[in-house]
């Protein structure tokens, strides 16, 4: 997938920051609304689950929450929990209670697919948040540039291979959700990547809904089709790094064979302090956030000429060759020495990651503070 910037990622993500300077950190509970509506109409937002990532409600949510309340605009906060029936339930709901514009992370392109088109046909604009829904056709969309996420995923496992004094050896890829085009993505980044660096990729394997439990399975049945000689393993995100932990622990290599992940979650920074994960990618979900609301509230307000200007890249969709105008925000690798950048951009806190005295320690050392 190629994308046809008109703005670099880099200038949209300082325009936004910019722009939503004020806007703070809140939270809220599932299936909640924010902000008294002083200027009509209703945003409505459907998250995907809790068990893919922490992020949804950790981050998402309360940043979202927190962009909503600031503009005087009211929203509709929900959580589909991974389950596809509820997703399309939680859709029909919000178009039949008046909803003015729809923002969803989609569980699959075929859910999401068919709320667009209910949302086409009761004129609500639709932002494909995070995750871009395939022959989907919506108006807009918000995430990083995921190519790149999966590229730094892959750059950061060569050089923890080369740290090692590797220039060759045996890769394992443990990819996302093959319902999902971030996935996709990822792997697009990472595979290139590793194989360019001279690596050879053994196997590669999707995990469904990026379970994490499955995941331990599956890489328990790569590991053993390996022999259990593996010297990297390019994991998608930080759950499916620690699912494949997990299995080199039980096999005395945790520690030893460097890992992916990205997400920057509390979990993955955790073991990169420790040092059985090498590497995550810090996706500013702040920044993501408040570019979704942003342009949300301005197609609230009727502005699209605001939200054209915020959306200034496009991005196509392999599916129908159509480009979508999109935001595109840049991603960053954290290694040990960068964990401390993650706090410090207010992402999470010593409090959440340096809790016991071995993380203490390594947070001490890395000036984590």
């Amino acid at each position: 997938m190629r994308t046809r910037p008109q703005r670099s990622a880099t200038a949209v993500a300082i325009m936004l920051t910019l722009a939503l300077a004020a806007c703070g950190a809140g939270a809220t509970g599932a299936g909640s609304s924010s902000g008294a509506a002083s200027v009509g109409g209703k945003i409505g937002v459907i998250l995907p689950d809790t068990a893919s990532s922490s992020r949804w409600e950790s981050a998402d949510r309360a940043f979202l929450v927190s962009a909503f309340q600031g503009a005087g605009v009211e929203s509709d906060i929900r959580n589909a929990d991974g389950d596809t029936v509820k997703f399309r339930q939680i859709a029909d709901s919000m178009l039949d209670e008046g909803v003015n514009v729809l923002m969803m992370a989609n569980l699959d392109s075929t859910t999401g697919a068919s709320v667009i088109r209910k949302a086409a046909a009761a004129g609500v604009p639709v932002i494909d948040y995070d995750r871009l829904t395939l022959a989907g056709g919506a108006k807009y969309y918000v995430s990083f540039d995921n190519v790149n996420v999966g590229r730094a995923m892959g750059e950061g496992l060569v050089a923890g291979l080369r740290a090692q004094g590797k220039r060759t050896g045996r890769v394992l890829e443990l990819n996302g959700s093959p319902t999902d085009n971030n996935a996709a993505l990822f792997r697009q980044g990472y595979d290139e990547v590793i194989r360019r660096a001279g690596y050879t990729v053994i196997d590669s394997q999707p995990v469904p809904d990026w379970d994490n439990t499955k995941a331990v399975t599956i890489f328990e049945q790569m590991f053993a089709q390996a022999g259990h000689d593996v010297d990297g393993v390019a994991a998608a995100n930080d759950g499916l790094a620690g699912a494949a932990i997990s299995v080199l622990r039980a096999n005395g290599l945790a520690g030893k064979v460097p890992v992916t992940g990205q997400d920057a979650t509390d979990e993955g920074l955790q073991r990169i302090l420790t040092g059985t994960q090498y590497v995550s990618v810090y996706k500013a979900i702040r920044l993501e956030a408040q570019a979704a609301a942003r342009l949300a509230i301005a197609l609230v307000h009727g502005d699209t000429v605001a939200a054209d200007r915020l959306a200034a890249a496009t991005l196509r969709d392999p599916d129908t060759g159509v480009y979508i105008k999109a935001v595109l925000l840049p991603p960053k690798p954290i290694f040990k020495p960068s964990v401390k950048d993650v706090v410090g951009d207010r992402y999470t806190t010593t409090a959440r990651i340096c809790t016991t005295a071995q993380l203490k320690a390594a947070c001490a050392v890395n000036g984590v503070r």
